[in-house]
């Protein structure tokens, strides 16, 4: 698939200026994504206000912000710092493992070692929550321990990959909305960001059981079929997929007490296959995940409804209707666990 250049921002100076007032310092990774130092977050205060907007904005811009932390991060700080972005509240929605610390319901605990955390969760590209109105705004990722081997989680940058699409798949899946198949909730296939203010394209590859067009120059609807909603899965891997190699998705790999939170409306994301290989070949690793309420509802357009009834009958013509699990199958064979 042909591609443009990365259209990621560059830090603001303003904002830097803003962080290192503060005695923090934020520095750009490559291609997306920021590294920040300097800033506990196991202090019981916030940062004052005006350090957190700057921080929110540059995530906003860039996907992703990574704390270096010298010394290991206690789940409530790590739980209390994830309250410092968007709904400014945790919105928990996941099971809870056994070998959860104290049976936080607010922890999502990951692990390559069911023994010690759930497996294999997350491995096609997606955003968490979208089975909810509103998605979760923001989410973090604070690795336990990280795989003596590696195996990270890649991140690619919604808004660019939006710029990367050809005109007339812009102007086409610009008219889509998915519906989850878990909840029949309705999203854009295309948003603004309500920060960075951005186009920036949306679809779950592990939870989506039917795609809308609005058909363009009437107020009418369609299904899009099997072969189109493979189609339109296919491409949207690949576009994400093809910012590994220009300059708008990429691999990070944890390192020791590394906290990440995400905006969830400008990056999605997907393991790395690594990270899903038997601890006795990759080495035993362990995360904590956090999400974050959203702020307002990830409304679809078009005078579409925010929820339909998935489980029920389809309310259109023939197309993929298909409610449950991991929805439509979009390629045979592939894990598709979310």
């Amino acid at each position: 698939m042909t591609t443009n250049p990365s259209t990621i921002a560059p830090l603001d100076p303003t904002r830097i200026a803003i962080i290192e007032q503060f005695g923090g310092s934020i520095t750009p990774l490559d291609p997306l994504g920021a590294e920040v130092r300097g800033i506990d977050l196991s202090a019981q205060d916030a940062p004052p206000q005006e350090v957190i907007e700057a921080l929110e904005q540059e995530m906003a811009n860039r996907g992703f912000l990574v704390f270096k932390n010298d010394t290991p991060l206690e789940p409530d700080d790590f739980l209390r710092a994830s309250c410092w972005w968007g709904g400014k509240e945790l919105h928990s929605t996941h099971g809870v493992h056994p070998a959860t610390p104290k049976g936080n319901r607010h922890i999502f605990r990951l692990s390559n070692d069911e023994r010690h955390g759930i497996p294999g969760v997350g491995p096609q590209w997606h955003n968490d929550g979208s089975f909810n109105p509103d998605t979760f705004s923001h989410s973090g990722y604070h690795i336990i321990r990280p795989a003596e081997k590696g195996g990270g989680t890649y991140f690619a940058h919604q808004g660019a990959a939006y710029d990367a699409l050809p005109k007339d798949r812009q102007a086409y899946w610009s008219r889509l909305a998915s519906v989850n198949s878990s909840s029949g909730v309705v999203h854009p296939v295309v948003h603004e960001h309500p920060i960075s203010k951005r186009k920036c394209i949306w679809l779950h590859l592990g939870m989506t059981g039917a795609v809308i067009e609005k058909l363009p120059d009437e107020e009418a609807f369609r299904l899009l079929t099997a072969d189109e909603l493979t189609q339109l899965c296919h491409e949207y891997n690949d576009i994400l997929n093809a910012g590994l190699e220009n300059g708008y998705a990429a691999e990070f790999e944890y390192q020791e007490n590394d906290c990440v939170f995400i905006d969830n409306l400008a990056v999605a994301h997907r393991a790395a296959p690594g990270a899903h290989l038997p601890a006795e070949e990759q080495g035993l690793r362990i995360m904590h995940r956090s999400t974050v309420r959203g702020t307002q509802d990830l409304a679809p357009g078009f005078g579409l409804p925010q929820h339909v009834d998935i489980h029920g009958p389809s309310p259109l013509d023939d197309g993929v209707w298909q409610g449950g699990g991991i929805g439509f199958r979009w390629e045979d064979g592939i894990p598709m666990q979310n």
